[in-house]
């Protein structure tokens, strides 16, 4: 079993617009609706790869009986999220159709109580002991500490679990001082978190921080990996049209799938540049376009070997 932990869970709404105008009105073509955030995201796409995935983090209010109550028909997908007393966020994202941009609005989440955060990590631990890896994914919800994470990396390494580290700002900063097996930070969060902005360099910067191996996000030019065994760049053929939005998470799916089946690297890397641009042409997050991931991993994606930066 992999086991994802979204914090600050979600309500994902998507609306879709002919064009998106600043101080307009606009009549709304379709709308969807998804159990959100990125842990979310990621467990829905590694359950479509045919892994057993488990989910925790906080769920509360009415927004959070409808995560849940979305949950129970992902199969593959179980829910061991933690009870709140306040409401689960929504994320609004919008989506242009006539240039396929997408404008994202997200709410900060509930206050979490001393009492929940205890909860939640007698749950954490219990489920570490059928985990065969551990995705820790996302924000922080008001109230829970800001070295949460770095001690739930603590917690996953004695339990001789490995741990994918997906977030940003400060959380990061300290959780990579807990030394986690693998960091996915995009190119702005690598540089706010090294002071680098040449990828290759900064990459190598978070490494020694303490992160065993780090992928960075380069966006339409795909990955950057550093790890004990090697670097590589991993790219797309081409740009695919559409939404973005949890691209992201599906190549933390690829790389923890791969992780979980011993893959080499190169095809890990393979695997989470094809997912995450089969994810841009599906209609929401969480999902990905199956068609164009087959095509993309069979003959589609670019791995390189990275000599050393200077």
């Amino acid at each position: 079993m992999i086991l994802t932990v979204t914090l600050n869970t979600a309500l994902d709404i998507t609306y879709r617009v002919p064009a998106l105008r600043p101080h307009a009105s606009h009549r709304v073509t379709g709308v969807t609706e998804r159990p959100g955030g990125k842990g979310l995201n990621v467990a829905r796409v590694l359950a479509a790869l045919g892994h057993e995935v488990t989910v925790t983090g906080f769920a509360g209010g009415v927004t959070g009986e409808v995560v849940r109550e979305g949950l129970g028909g992902v199969r593959g997908v179980a829910d061991a999220l933690v009870p709140v007393a306040g409401a689960t966020r929504r994320t609004i994202a919008v989506v242009d159709e006539r240039t396929g941009d997408t404008t994202q609005l997200n709410e900060p989440g509930p206050a979490v109580a001393p009492a929940e955060w205890d909860a939640f990590q007698d749950v954490y631990g219990d489920l570490l002991a059928g985990a065969s890896a551990v995705a820790l994914c996302g924000s922080l919800p008001p109230g829970v500490p800001v070295g949460a994470y770095a001690g739930l990396v603590r917690t996953a390494r004695a339990a001789g679990v490995p741990v994918l580290l997906d977030t940003s700002g400060e959380p990061l900063r300290r959780r990579v001082a807990a030394r986690p097996d693998l960091i996915k930070p995009n190119a702005e969060e690598l540089a706010e978190l090294t002071g680098s902005h040449e990828p290759l360099r900064a990459t190598q910067a978070a490494r020694r921080r303490g992160a065993r191996s780090v992928v960075a996000s380069l966006g339409a030019e795909g990955l950057l990996a550093v790890t004990p065994q090697g670097r590589w760049r991993a790219a797309p053929p081409a740009r695919l049209r559409g939404n973005p939005t949890g691209a992201g998470d599906s190549a933390v799916a690829g790389l923890l799938s791969g992780l979980v089946e011993n893959l080499p690297w190169p095809e890990r890397l393979a695997r989470a540049v094809a997912l995450s641009a089969a994810t841009v042409p599906a209609p929401v997050a969480g999902e990905f376009d199956r068609g164009a991931y087959e095509e993309l991993l069979g003959r589609g994606v670019a791995v390189t070997a990275e000599a050393d930066a200077a």
